[in-house]
């Protein structure tokens, strides 16, 4: 089995296996997208509805990844023809996800439309005034030492220009061996840790703003939300971190080896690097979902009266994309995954997350 193919199995396989399980992993009072009042959390349809998507995600995109195994070993196919249709199969398999979303997400609306759920119920919100100094996420300012070491990488570059090739790597294949190269140019000799201190900017304000933004807790389940709300905001930090971290050691790695080739030759380490890094933030990404996913479904709710949390999904488009121009929050909980997603109804959100990717291409188109 060639390493492209084996690569793209295993992105595959985590693929399939995060779209099975979302249903299980959302908070607790939210299914495919849609609030549901704690009184009626347990109705056997809504259980129903979570075990036919993840069987139906889970038999057709097994039998797509069987289709596409098959074809990469049976086939005389090139490492990209893999990695082209692979990265097709990916795309492929949250569509399917996505459909099979949108008709349970229509059905959990219409059934709790018909059964009155919400009618005879008086809406509250729930405030914690001590909640933000129990607050655990990673101080914003531990994204400088990443970022210091990319401008120190800059300045490094600068200093030795003359050192690097007259082509310069843009882009490293599964091998981690170089396979697309530019001019050199004093820009496209920086350009590759300029994009990274850009999306370490990006990462920086994305924490900057989940910080900032509201802590929801339900009056049901008030202590069970605290728990998910706090866990959430602490290892999403830690992950978020751990991803600019990460993408600093393989940049830097893949920068200094273009200034000298020599520096690791004769070792695997072009190899091991990527592979190493891919694995560990595939690991942290399944305990991060899993620990948060499950923190809010362990204890039993407490319900007094005929209250129920503010039911808000007429800010939510289609139960994924969240407008709601009264909520100062630039980031919130998704209702479909285990994270956040931005509040598209507030500005600083597409400045943070949308500007340093548009650099980023804008650059990449004009070079090209």
């Amino acid at each position: 089995m060639s390493i492209s193919l084996l690569l793209c199995i295993v992105l595959i396989l985590f693929l399939i296996i995060a779209q099975t399980v979302i249903p299980y992993l959302v908070k607790r009072t939210v299914v495919f997208g849609i609030t549901i009042p704690e009184q009626y959390i347990r109705h056997h349809k809504l259980n129903q509805f979570k075990k036919q998507y993840s069987i139906f995600t889970l038999a057709i995109t097994l039998v797509a990844l069987a289709v596409y195994l098959i074809w990469g070993l049976s086939n005389n196919v090139s490492e990209e023809q893999i990695v082209v249709v692979g990265t097709f199969l990916e795309f492929g398999i949250i569509f399917i996800s996505l459909t099979f979303y949108f008709y349970f997400h229509g059905k959990i609306k219409q059934l709790k439309r018909t059964n009155k759920w919400t009618e005879n119920l008086k809406q509250v919100q729930v405030t914690d005034l001590s909640i933000r100094s129990q607050d655990e996420m990673l101080p914003w300012y531990g994204y400088i030492l990443p970022m210091m070491i990319t401008i120190g990488l800059i300045i490094y570059t600068i200093m030795n220009y003359d050192l690097l090739p007259d082509n310069i790597p843009t882009h490293w294949g599964p091998s981690g061996e170089p396979d697309a190269f530019t001019q050199k140019t004093p820009f496209t000799a920086v350009q590759m840790p300029v994009f990274l201190l850009l999306i370490q900017t990006m990462f920086l304000g994305i924490h900057i703003g989940t910080k900032k933004s509201g802590i929801k807790l339900s009056v049901t389940n008030a202590a069970a939300s605290k728990r998910r709300q706090l866990g959430m905001r602490k290892y999403s930090s830690w992950l978020l971190f751990l991803a600019v971290l990460a993408m600093t050691i393989l940049f830097t790695f893949f920068q200094l080896t273009t200034i000298h080739p020599n520096l690791f030759e004769g070792t695997p380490m072009s190899f091991i690097l990527p592979f190493g890094i891919l694995a560990i933030i595939l690991l942290a990404t399944v305990l991060f979902a899993i620990t948060v996913g499950r923190s809010d479904k362990t204890t039993d709710p407490v319900i007094e009266g005929d209250v129920t949390d503010i039911d808000d999904d007429r800010y939510w488009k289609g139960g994924l994309c969240y407008f709601n121009k009264n909520d100062p929050s630039i980031f919130v909980e998704k209702r479909f995954g285990v994270g956040y997603t931005l509040n598209f109804a507030n500005p600083l959100g597409y400045l943070i997350v949308f500007l340093p990717l548009l650099i980023i291409l804008f650059v990449t188109l004009l070079l090209n």
